[in-house]
């Protein structure tokens, strides 16, 4: 089921030191502002709950796990500082998914698009089914995957991050996200998909939880820069929204 709550939803849900993080909203798991802010909110605050071991993050329904931005404040966008204030949301979120001192496990149920895709690249394992397809559009709508493309790239390389951003019309299948990395293993159906995603949660909570927060370290090695870098990106992506070129096209998919 999917909310119909315009600023989306977000519930946490903690068992067996494992938290799972659900958010939601009614045009295909998109992002809005608020919502990019209470997913950064609730990680620091898992990131500092000693109860929690991991954290599952997953989003509502069967079809889309995640559009990228909000199309509609996409649109709205109509100063410098908004636009950066909106891109410097999905830089809070990655760079909270970075620090945070827990593991996240991505359960991604159907395709992605644009900032979906970094948010699924900086989850440190992922687990997804046939039906989740990727794809970054960005340059379609005059501007660019410049926030999430340190997280894209650290997973799945720069040659398929080029291919995946340039060739921005076409959808990669999850078998080649898989192939690229950004994916662990890959399942028919999502009653497979949970069952799996269930038995490494579990098993992976059991582990010394000092290792477990010492190993999240390890693989976001050489990362510190980001808190400057991604804020760097949002101010790009906040100018480029200003654009005439994108201005159209994103009139045109109001339209529609």
């Amino acid at each position: 089921m999917i909310t119909t709550r315009q600023n989306g939803s977000l519930f946490t849900n903690i068992q067996n030191n494992i938290a799972t993080i659900e958010f939601g909203h009614p045009a295909s798991n998109s992002f809005p502002s608020e919502l990019l802010e209470r997913l950064t909110k609730e990680l620091k605050k898992l990131s500092l709950n000693d109860e929690v071991a991991l954290i599952i993050l997953k989003s509502e329904g069967e079809k889309a796990f995640c559009a990228g931005a909000s199309f509609n404040e996409l649109f709205a966008i109509a100063n410098l500082e908004d636009g950066e204030k909106f891109f410097t949301g999905f830089a809070n979120v990655i760079n909270a998914m970075r620090t945070c001192s827990k593991l996240i496990i991505g359960r991604v149920q159907g395709k992605i698009v644009g900032g979906g895709v970094g948010l699924a690249s900086a989850c440190d394992y992922v687990l997804a089914t046939e039906a989740a397809s990727i794809k970054l559009s960005e340059l379609t709508i005059g501007i660019g995957p410049f926030v999430i493309e340190p997280a894209v790239t650290r997973k799945i390389g720069l040659a398929a991050t080029s291919e995946l951003t340039l060739d921005a019309t076409s959808w990669k299948n999850a078998y080649w996200a898989k192939e690229k990395g950004l994916y662990a293993k890959v399942f028919e159906n999502i009653k497979e998909l949970d069952i799996e995603v269930d038995l490494f949660a579990q098993k992976l909570a059991s582990y010394n939880p000092s290792a477990l927060a010492k190993m999240k370290k390890v693989l976001w090695q050489n990362t510190n820069h980001w808190d400057d870098l991604l804020i760097e990106r949002a101010k790009i992506s906040g100018e480029l929204v200003l654009s005439e070129f994108t201005k159209n096209t994103l009139a045109k998919f109001s339209k529609k």
